[in-house]
Formats: structure tokens, C-alpha cells, sequence
């Protein structure tokens, strides 16, 4: 199973607890992590060497060079950075066919098999959205997006990189960001979901991506009210909980109830085993 992160040195620790719990719920299968960057040490993957079966998971640095990203249109607002989930499929091996893009905010409670297997029917990406109705109609028209077509949540994304090579542009990546620079709110998501929403097959977000402020949205529906989704629920039928936002477990101000999870595997990784290099 192929899996791509991107991060910084601060975010590190989250990584580790968020590969831990792929090994844990997915016990069959063995990872390729592969961790694009721009200035990640040797030091930095030391670290995450040291806390992962290095029999079970391969640690792989995809450093993104400022040459591979020269014509890219760079700001304070729109780092680099921003262009590594964009153009994945230009910079990873051209040996893989699939991958599945995960944020390190996250922790992942079932088996991915079903996603990561999933026919993607001609489209580029496999995601889910957490935007209603009335913020979808808003998006599309911020981001003259097709209508219909998904405003996708970036942090989760099953990737076609056979077809993503065919077909992206990246001179039409770069004219769509100068064209709509002053309405990107979250620029690589609004990017992907502007220009790639309509060849994105989505999936549901209460199984494949369930941030706290999504499960209360649904709960709070008028018509779930009989259908309720409660933590048990969700340990039986949820595959990745997303730590999305700035209500984050690992801080003192989080509220919510799906912190349990992202504790549960961070007491096993950095407590039971009484490991303590981060």
C-alpha cells in the first residue's frame, strides 16, 4: 500500500501516531510511506524511523526541489508547499500506479483495502467533501467550478497517477491560480476542488472522512435524528478520523469526542513502550 504525506518538522510526532495506527488496523498490509518535503533532516527520519516496523513500513524521502517547482507563482500566502499534493503525480516514481494522500492529522481505526482498491471510473481522485448544499453552490461560484461537481476535503485523497500523468496540465494549473488568486481561501484544496472537482468520485465522509465538526453537522440534521451516529458507530464502520481545523487532540483547548482515538494510539506508541526521542 502506497501512502503520501507531506509535512514540515512540526508535525512529526502526528505522522508517527498516524502510521502506527495504519500498521494497527491494517495488520495485513505492509507501507510504503512515501514523505514529500522541502527540508526535512536526516535527523527528522531518524525519528520516524525509529517509532514504525521498519519490517512493515518503508520510510521513502521525496525531496520536492525549488528547480522541480521554478515556474510555480510562489507568495507569502501560497508557498510551495501548496504545489506538492497538486502535482504528486509528477514528482513520485513513475512505477506507481495508485496512492492514497493522507494528512498527518489523522488517524485511521479500520481497514483501508476497500479505498485503496477502489475503481477509480475514469476520474483523478477518490475523496469526500464536508461542505452542505448551500456552501457548495457558493464554492462553485468562487472557484467557477462545473456545476455539480465536488468541493472536496484535500486531506484524504485515493490518487489515479497513470491518469494525473496523462492528462494534468500544469500551465493550466498555474493560469487557474493567477486567475483566481484573490479568491483562494484554502489554496491547494480550492485548487484541486476548482479545477479537478469534476473528476473527483466521492466517497462518504462519515466513514472515510470524520472531523468532529462533520459528526456534529450530521447529528444535528433534523433527519438523522433518528439516526444518530455515536462512538460505537463509528468504531465499527469509520476507516479515517481527520483531525481537520484547529480543534486538534493533541491540544489543551480541543473539544469533541473523537480525541479518544488519536490518544488511544498515541498512549500505545509514545507511553506503553516508553519511548520518549520526540
Amino acid at each position: 500500500m502506497n501512502i503520501l504525506v507531506t509535512l514540515n518538522s512540526n508535525y512529526i510526532k502526528q505522522l508517527i501516531v498516524m502510521i502506527n495506527s495504519i500498521l494497527k488496523s491494517n495488520s495485513n498490509d505492509n507501507i510504503n510511506l512515501y514523505i514529500a518535503h522541502k527540508e526535512l533532516t536526516k535527523e527528522d527520519f531518524s525519528k520516524i524511523e525509529a517509532y514504525v516496523d521498519k519490517e512493515r513500513c518503508r520510510v521513502i524521502s521525496v525531496k520536492v526541489t525549488d528547480e522541480m517547482l521554478k515556474n510555480a507563482p510562489v507568495t507569502k500566502r501560497y508557498p510551495r508547499e501548496m504545489y506538492f499534493r497538486i502535482f504528486a503525480a509528477q514528482f513520485l516514481p513513475k512505477s506507481l500506479d495508485r496512492i492514497l494522500y493522507l494528512d498527518p492529522d489523522l488517524v485511521v481505526i479500520n481497514s483501508l483495502d476497500e479505498l485503496y482498491n477502489m475503481d477509480f471510473e475514469g476520474n483523478y481522485y477518490i475523496a469526500s467533501s464536508h461542505v452542505n448544499k448551500g456552501m457548495q453552490k457558493l464554492n462553485e461560484f468562487r472557484l467557477e467550478m462545473d456545476k455539480d461537481s465536488p468541493y472536496i476535503n484535500s486531506g484524504v485523497m485515493l490518487m489515479n497517477l497513470t491518469l494525473l500523468r496523462e492528462d494534468q496540465n500544469i500551465e493550466c494549473v498555474f493560469e487557474y491560480i493567477e486567475k483566481n488568486k484573490n479568491r483562494l481561501l484554502l489554496p491547494d484544496q480550492d485548487v484541486l476542488s476548482g479545477l479537478y472537482g469534476g473528476k473527483t468520485k466521492t466517497v462518504n465522509s462519515l466513514i472515510y472522512n470524520l472531523s468532529d465538526r462533520y459528526l456534529k453537522l450530521h447529528n444535528m440534521k433534523p433527519k438523522n435524528f433518528n439516526n444518530r451516529v455515536d462512538l460505537e458507530w463509528v468504531k465499527e464502520n469509520t476507516v479515517i478520523i481527520h483531525y481537520c481545523g484547529r480543534n486538534k487532540p493533541w491540544k489543551d483547548n480541543y473539544i469533541g469526542e473523537l480525541d479518544i482515538f488519536y490518544k488511544e494510539v498515541e498512549d500505545e506508541v509514545f507511553f506503553r513502550r516508553k519511548r520518549y526521542l520526540i
